[in-house]
């Protein structure tokens, strides 16, 4: 009587082949590197995405400093929020030269700052109008 099949089949076979271990290998080698890169990508785009968020609410800040002062002179001035820091702003204000508007000045604000040793710059602009004028 010849002994059954699963009698002569050895317990030993349990594991990994070398073959297996070696494809797996190959198969992580070749999909790390892409990984690796994706995240890293992604780690830049939320840097630059949380320096541009600071930027706006910035900029919106300046801004608003701007126009609660009322009429603001014509010129430029620069500035940096606060001490030892990377964001800056710089604004111009210019008067509308127009033969059907009169009193109006065009502020325009800008924000730069440095993310990984490049200028980045976000700007804004709004027309401002003398309210002190009285109509006739």
């Amino acid at each position: 009587m010849t002994p059954p099949i699963k009698d002569l089949i050895s317990k030993e076979t349990d594991g990994f082949t070398l073959v297996e271990i070696l494809v797996t290998l190959t198969i992580l080698a070749a999909a790390l590197p892409a990984l690796l890169q994706a995240f890293a990508s992604a780690t830049r785009n939320q840097g630059l995405s949380d320096n541009s968020t600071t930027a706006l609410y910035l900029l919106k800040f300046r801004m608003a400093e701007i126009e609660i002062e009322g009429y603001p002179d014509v010129g430029q001035e620069t500035g940096e929020f606060g001490e030892n820091t990377r964001y800056q702003w710089r604004s111009v204000v210019e008067d509308i030269e127009s033969e059907d508007v009169e009193n109006i000045r065009r502020v325009m604000v800008t924000v730069t700052w440095q993310h990984r040793n490049r200028e980045r710059s976000m700007s804004m602009s709004t027309f401002i109008a003398d309210r002190q004028i009285q109509r006739e």
